[in-house]
C-alpha cells in the first residue's frame, strides 16, 4: 500500500511539473491569435475540425518552445527559481528536451492535415524559438523583438489554413500581424520586469537590467501606443469587422485592462517587487486574450460562439495563472 501511495505521489508531482512547464496561461494566447488570423481572413469561423487544428497546433509549438527555453534557462533558474521543474529535479533536463521534441513532432505531423504553407511555417518557428531560447533572450531589446516575431507565424498559421493563395490575402491581414508583433514584443518586456534581480545575477542583459524600470515602462507604453494606433487605423481605413460594435465592446475592455496595468505599475513605481510585476503581467494576460477575442467577435455571425471563445479563453488563462504561476515564480508564498 505504501508503495502505491508513493508511486501515486511521484506521478502527481511529475504531472504537475509538466503542467507548470507547459504554462497554460501563456499558450491559450498563441492558439487564439492563430484562430483570429483565420477568422479575420475568412470573415467567419472555420469548420469545427479546422478551427481545432488552427488553434491547437500553434499551441503545441508554443509548448515545445517553452520546454526548450526552460532547458536553456536551467542555470539561470537555479539562481532565483530553484523550485522550478528542471532545477528542482522534478523534470530531468533531457526529459524536457524529449517531451518538447515529441510535442513539436506531433504538431508538425498534424499540420499536414491543413496545407503546405502550414507545414512550411513550422521551420521558421523552430529557428525563431531556438534563437530566442539560446541567444537573444539575454540580449535586451533583441530578445523582446525575437519573442514578438514568433507570434507572426502563429497568426499566419491561421491565415494560410483558410487562404493558401498569398496574393489573395488582404492588406489589412498583413497589417494585423504587425499589431500582434508589437503586442508580443511589449508582453515580453513586461514579463522581464519581474526577473530583474535573477537576470542580473545570471548575466542576462534585459532592458530592465540595462536601463532600469522607468525606461523599460516608457518603452512599453510607446509600443502599446503604436499597436493601438495601428488598430484604430485598420478600423478606419479597411473596415475589417462585419460586427463593429462587438469588436469595439471587447476592444475597449482590453484598453481598460492595459490602462489598469500601467496605473498599477505607476502606483508601485517606487517599490516594484517581483510579486507586483507578476500581478501587472496578469492584467496584460487579460488584455491580450480580450484583444484577440475582439478580433474574432468582430467577424463571427454567432454572438454565442464569440462569447464562448472569449469566456473560455479568459477563464482558463486567468485560472491557470492564479493556480500555477505564483508557484512557478515563487518557492512558497511570495
Amino acid at each position: 500500500m505504501a508503495t502505491k501511495v508513493s508511486l501515486s505521489s511521484t506521478l502527481s508531482t511529475k504531472l504537475l511539473a509538466h503542467i507548470e512547464t507547459s504554462r497554460p496561461y501563456t499558450v491559450i494566447w498563441c492558439g487564439l491569435v492563430s484562430l483570429a488570423g483565420a477568422c479575420l481572413t475568412l470573415q467567419q469561423l472555420p469548420s469545427l475540425s479546422r478551427s481545432l487544428l488552427i488553434t491547437f497546433i500553434p499551441m503545441m509549438g508554443w509548448v515545445a518552445g517553452l520546454y526548450l527555453t526552460d532547458f536553456f534557462d536551467r542555470t539561470l533558474d537555479s539562481i532565483q527559481k530553484p523550485h522550478r521543474p528542471i532545477p528542482s529535479g522534478r523534470i530531468h533536463r533531457y526529459e524536457a528536451v524529449a517531451i518538447g521534441g515529441v510535442v513539436a513532432v506531433l504538431g508538425f505531423s498534424l499540420s499536414f492535415l491543413l496545407n503546405w504553407y502550414n507545414v512550411l511555417l513550422v521551420f521558421p518557428v523552430a529557428v525563431l524559438v531556438f534563437t530566442y531560447a539560446k541567444y537573444t533572450k539575454s540580449r535586451g531589446i533583441w530578445g523582446n523583438i525575437n519573442r514578438g516575431v514568433i507570434i507572426i507565424p502563429a497568426f499566419f498559421f491561421g491565415v494560410f489554413a483558410v487562404e493558401p493563395v498569398v496574393s489573395q490575402i488582404p492588406m489589412a491581414i498583413w497589417l494585423f500581424s504587425l499589431v500582434f508583433f508589437l503586442h508580443d514584443t511589449n508582453s515580453n518586456l513586461i514579463g522581464a520586469l519581474r526577473d530583474v534581480s535573477g537576470d542580473k545575477q545570471g548575466g542576462y542583459r534585459t532592458l530592465p537590467v540595462k536601463y532600469g524600470m522607468k525606461a523599460s515602462v516608457s518603452i512599453s507604453i510607446v509600443l502599446c501606443v503604436c499597436y493601438t494606433l495601428i488598430i484604430l487605423g485598420l478600423v478606419w481605413w479597411y473596415a475589417p469587422f462585419v460586427y463593429l460594435l462587438r469588436f469595439l465592446v471587447l476592444y475597449l475592455l482590453s484598453v481598460c485592462f492595459v490602462i489598469s496595468m500601467y496605473l498599477y505599475i505607476w502606483i508601485r513605481r517606487q517599490s516594484m517587487s517581483r510579486l507586483h510585476a507578476l500581478v501587472a503581467h496578469e492584467w496584460y494576460i487579460a488584455e491580450r486574450i480580450t484583444l484577440a477575442s475582439a478580433c474574432i467577435a468582430g467577424v463571427l455571425s454567432s454572438i454565442i460562439h464569440s462569447v464562448l471563445i472569449f469566456i473560455c479563453a479568459l477563464a482558463i488563462s486567468l485560472l491557470a495563472q492564479r493556480k500555477l504561476r505564483k508557484h512557478h515564480e515563487f518557492t512558497e508564498s511570495p
